[in-house]
């Protein structure tokens, strides 16, 4: 092998691991008994947040909500009429609800479906002297008759990539990667 021919080839394969390691989808799960298509109103519950960012998770909640709603297929409830089930429903931890309380939100809000989630990085992340956005979440829609999960899915997108190395870019701005792995989610939810 020559060395030009070695070069390419390691220059290719570095390449091909760097965009695979920088943006990445995650695997998702439906239940093969859902009628997804029975689904018209749908509750999203405030998401979690593991990040330091303290706004994250409110914020990725509202481009999902949007997101959702955009589809046209289903009516996403208001986040404060989604308070206001909480509240009357007695849900103890908005983020995680248990079973009994997604059937009685579900029931108080005339919902459908209930979707939770979680923001498990947002904002930068550095590699060496290079910084870049990344935002991953995961998210889980609640039956709301039954409160069994019928999909979950995950998604990662941004992060450093071999391009924001040598040309010292920023990266994407961190509502665009947002919106970028929101819609690899209902991807997901709608494949």
């Amino acid at each position: 092998m020559t060395t030009r021919t070695l070069i390419s080839t390691c220059l290719a394969m570095t390449l091909l691991l760097a965009a695979s390691a920088c943006r990445s989808s995650g695997r998702a799960y439906h239940d093969a008994n859902m009628d997804f298509g029975s689904i018209r109103t749908v509750a999203v519950m405030p998401f979690s947040n593991l990040t330091r960012e303290a706004a994250a998770a409110d914020r990725v909640r509202d481009v999902f909500s949007s997101a959702l709603l955009a589809t046209g297929g289903i009516y996403v409830l208001p986040p404060g009429e989604v308070a206001r089930g909480i509240a009357r429903a007695g849900v103890a931890l908005p983020t995680s609800p248990s079973v009994e309380e997604v059937v009685k939100l579900g029931s108080v809000l005339k919902a459908d479906a209930v979707i939770v989630g979680v923001v498990k990085e947002y904002g930068e992340v550095r590699s060496g002297t290079t910084a870049s956005n990344v935002v991953s979440i995961s998210a889980q829609m609640l039956e709301a008759s039954t409160g069994k999960v019928v999909w979950s899915g995950q998604s990662t997108k941004g992060g450093v990539s071999l391009g924001d190395r040598l040309l010292g870019s920023g990266g994407e701005p961190v509502n665009r990667i947002t919106e970028e792995a929101v819609d690899d989610l209902l991807s997901q939810l709608f494949h």
